[in-house]
């Protein structure tokens, strides 16, 4: 005889998409005391709803105690379906916004990492444009890797994302921003650091002999070091990383010039022969070709789009 089982949860109510929204924050804040400020709740509302949550679910979703905090694997399920459920909540709230002609809600947009520096990038000119166009709009900005800004746009938990250019993807729209130049750094503790220039490696080929740190994703960083057969000693997720691992003398780098800048004017860094080891990257930003972004999505794209035109 075939046993009928009865869902733990049944049928989602404005309740549960509050606990939720609880539970997700308190994952992002790293545990329920560093929680508290964000949700403008006390530590034991929020150890209350999290354990109303769980037992809506049937599930433990969270472990709490000495250790810290940390995510039961059905938590890290059930976080992952968070952001998709909580993504559509505020994707209809837009589209709702939209029908009655009027742009509310919220936008998240994700940026490459260090963007900021560069004088190339004026995302900033572009928020003030969108900002007094769309005064309601409560903007989120993340900054995140590369792979992690496409899977988010794809996913819907980031409506515009901001991208280095590497390949391009039929489901996604890319508008071309700005570009940016990328040097080959050594430290001032790596032995190149002292080296006359016409001593440096002359050639891709004599790059080899040195330790090179890259990023571990697929990238303009990860095509190039393949592509002239650079062997990667160690790996790092962002640039803050590779800046880290350069300054430790042991490898060498790629950075973008303007973030770079500072380290080589407090003489802890170099470009290593700038002429030869450098390359040029595009940033795109990036939305979902399907379904047609929402008004305010688009909105923010042609804010991005006048604030990089070229002047005159």
């Amino acid at each position: 005889m075939q046993v009928k089982t009865r869902a733990a949860l049944g049928q989602l109510s404005d309740m549960d998409i509050r606990l939720l929204r609880v539970f997700k924050t308190v994952v992002d804040c790293g545990g329920m005391a560093a929680a508290e400020l964000e949700l403008n709740i006390g530590t034991s509302t929020v150890s209350r709803h999290i354990k109303d949550l769980e037992t809506r679910l049937g599930l433990s979703l969270c472990r709490r105690g000495r250790a810290g905090f940390a995510l039961t694997p059905e938590g890290e399920q059930i976080y992952a379906e968070t952001l998709r459920l909580l993504a559509g909540v505020d994707a209809f709230r837009s589209r709702v916004d939209e029908i009655h002609q009027r742009m509310g809600g919220e936008l998240h947009i994700a940026v490459f990492d260090k963007t900021a520096s560069n004088p190339a990038a004026h995302i900033g000119g572009a928020i003030r444009r969108f900002v007094q166009q769309a005064p309601d709009v409560r903007l989120h900005l993340h900054v995140a890797p590369l792979n992690s800004i496409e899977r988010g746009v794809l996913d819907g938990q980031f409506q515009v994302g901001i991208i280095p250019g590497h390949r391009s993807s039929a489901v996604l729209t890319y508008d071309e921003l700005f570009t940016e130049t990328m040097y080959l750094y050594a430290s001032a503790d790596h032995p190149l650091f002292a080296t006359q220039a016409k001593q440096e490696p002359q050639s891709w080929e004599a790059l080899r002999d040195y330790a090179f740190a890259g990023l571990g994703y697929h990238s303009p960083n990860m095509e190039l070091s393949q592509q002239v057969k650079l062997s990667r000693a160690a790996t790092g997720y962002d640039q803050e990383s590779i800046a880290t691992l350069i300054l430790s003398g042991c490898f060498l780098g790629f950075l973008p010039d303007h973030y770079a800048e500072s380290f080589v004017r407090q003489g802890r860094m170099h470009a290593v022969q700038p002429q030869l080891f450098t390359y040029h990257c595009s940033f795109f930003s990036i939305v979902r070709a399907s379904p047609q972004p929402a008004r305010v999505t688009q909105a923010f794209q042609a804010a991005l789009r006048q604030a990089h035109q070229p002047a005159g």
